[in-house]
């Protein structure tokens, strides 16, 4: 079906669906509580509209210009959208930012995206709020009137007043090289970047998924956070193409089928490190019984991608992508071989680089790099960083900074993020497949599987750590290692085992290594190896 409308907003796109059918239910907002109560909020088309009026009409009043950044900081809500919305009817500039974000992580975002004002949650006013330094202009909050922290902005409004307030806006013409949002990347190694996303480059994005079918009567989902590109990608395509989405509050695999059992979700994206932790759940004889029909995968192990479409009765899709935009793989059902990533769309040239710029023959491993086929550049754009956004093209290839290999037909091949390789005895490993191996064993809910470098390991190589979370509170390092020694080559045994309650990751579901290593030099496991430490 059709996903590409010659318009130039998303605020355009609304409207464009508002006119056809205003009282459509375009989003459907699910917050599972605690005692297992579904909680609710939907979204027509004319109301996304509406409310995103009265609120540029107010940020208008405001003083909020064409080209201005304002943050945005909340889970997963229908004021998120709005946001949106009114962000493209002025022109200016919204910054997505994770809700747990706290301190200097926080004050540093907001310097450094230059943000005037925040539409937030109440839990997020606190933590502004308690920043040094704070110079925002205003804030509107996800409360009642006066229930937030005097000292959030120097003007704070209940964001259901402002909607009271109703009116609209003169609407900002814009170009489709205008920016449109700034999104952070992860920042797991360090203060993140900033890229910049124009109203063109998020609209180009709608037009077509690369070989994935749409159906009139599939409905999309997704638990990822709003303020991550994955999710982004979900709530654009379910918008252009006129289908509803159902948006969970935050995401969580203890409920992900009931919720698409409930709302008959067809179609849902999952991001490597929440792949084992749905998968640990104990299987069930209904686990196929669901209206999942596909499921869009980033990181599926090869070890697990049969298991997934048994178990759940699914087909998988895998994509790659990257919040810079700069090149996309599409392995559709049927089309390529288990675990590679996929092929270029035909815009796009995909090649292999090793480390004197040359290309790299068939099955060697090199950096991924795209171009374009008609010869106009790929642009990265981060936020007041020149330097990033000039080393991130090179020679007209836009840089993805990780290593693959192409088979003989083209089909790519995912290896490691350069700089996070785990080498071992000369050899890279697939932590992947490591952990694919060990959720597999059914002692666990959840794994990551990460390298440390120790002062007895020699240069460039680094100790293999599994950090795990087990399933049941009588957990036997011993006997997980025994089953490592049955299902893995010795290299692919890890060194460390390191027991947590919770894996630490990023609001896109991705392991924070660095915080899984200060918790290891915290807990003195550095000096250890896996069978020194399960015999302690």
């Amino acid at each position: 079906m059709d996903t590409a409308p010659p318009l130039d907003t998303v605020a355009d796109l609304v409207a464009a669906q508002a006119l056809k059918a205003p009282d459509k239910t375009a989003l459907t907002f699910v917050d599972v509580t605690s005692d297992g109560i579904y909680r609710t909020e939907e979204r027509s088309y004319a109301q996304l509209e509406r409310n995103g009026a009265a609120l540029a009409r107010r940020l208008a009043a405001l003083g909020l210009r064409r080209g201005e950044t304002f943050a945005l900081m909340m889970a997963n809500h229908p004021e998120f959208v709005e946001a949106m919305l009114a962000a493209a009817m002025l022109g200016a500039v919204f910054v997505p930012i994770d809700p747990r974000t706290i301190g200097e992580k926080l004050s540093f975002m907001l310097s450094h995206a230059e943000c005037r004002g925040v539409i937030c949650s109440a839990d997020c006013a606190a933590a502004i709020a308690g920043l040094d330094g704070n110079a925002l202009s205003w804030a509107v909050i996800l409360t009642e009137n006066g229930a937030w922290p005097p000292s959030v902005a120097r003007m704070n409004l209940s964001y259901r007043d402002v909607l009271k307030e109703g009116g609209s806006s003169d609407r900002i013409d814009v170009s489709p090289a205008d920016p449109m949002m700034l999104m952070f990347t992860s920042g797991t190694t360090g203060n993140p970047k900033a890229v910049v996303i124009s109203h063109g480059a998020y609209m180009s994005r709608a037009r077509g998924m690369h070989g994935i079918e749409l159906d009139a009567d599939d409905v999309l989902y997704t638990g990822l956070s709003l303020t991550h590109i994955n999710a982004q990608g979900t709530l654009r395509i379910g918008l252009t193409a006129g289908l509803p989405v159902v948006i969970s509050r935050k995401f969580s695999k203890r409920h992900l089928w009931s919720i698409c059992r409930r709302f008959g979700c067809t179609m849902f994206n999952i991001l490597g490190g929440m792949i084992p932790e749905i998968y640990s759940i104990p299987e069930a004889p209904d686990d196929s019984d669901n209206p999942v029909r596909l499921i869009i995968s980033a990181g599926m192990p090869p070890e697990l991608w049969k298991e997934y479409e048994r178990r759940y009765g699914v087909q998988i899709c895998e994509i790659y992508g990257s919040t810079e935009g700069g090149g996309a793989l599409t392995n559709p059902p049927g089309c390529g071989p288990i675990g590679s990533l996929g092929k270029p769309p035909p815009e796009l040239e995909a090649a292999v680089f090793d480390d004197d710029g040359q290309r790299c023959p068939p099955m060697q491993p090199g950096e991924l790099r795209f171009r374009r086929r008609d010869g106009v550049p790929i642009k990265t754009t981060y936020f007041r960083n020149p330097e990033a956004s000039d080393a991130k093209v090179m020679e007209g290839w836009f840089r993805t900074g990780d290593v693959v290999h192409a088979d003989e037909d083209g089909w790519f091949f995912f290896h490691y993020r350069i700089g996070g390789g785990v080498r071992r005895d000369g050899d890279f490993i697939n932590t992947a497949l490591v952990e694919a191996a060990l959720i597999k064993s059914g002692l666990l809910s959840d794994v990551f599987v990460y390298g440390v470098a120790t002062p007895r390991n020699v240069a460039g190589e680094r100790t293999l750590v599994a950090a795990v979370v087990p399933r049941t509170p009588d957990f036997s390092e011993a006997a997980l290692l025994t089953y490592c020694r049955l299902v893995l080559q010795k290299r692919d045994i890890p060194e460390l085992i390191q027991v947590l309650t919770e894996i630490p990751k990023t609001i896109s579901e991705k392991p924070i290594e660095r915080a899984c290593v200060e918790r290891l030099r915290a807990d003195g496991m550095l000096s250890q190896s896996a069978s020194e430490h399960s015999s302690a």
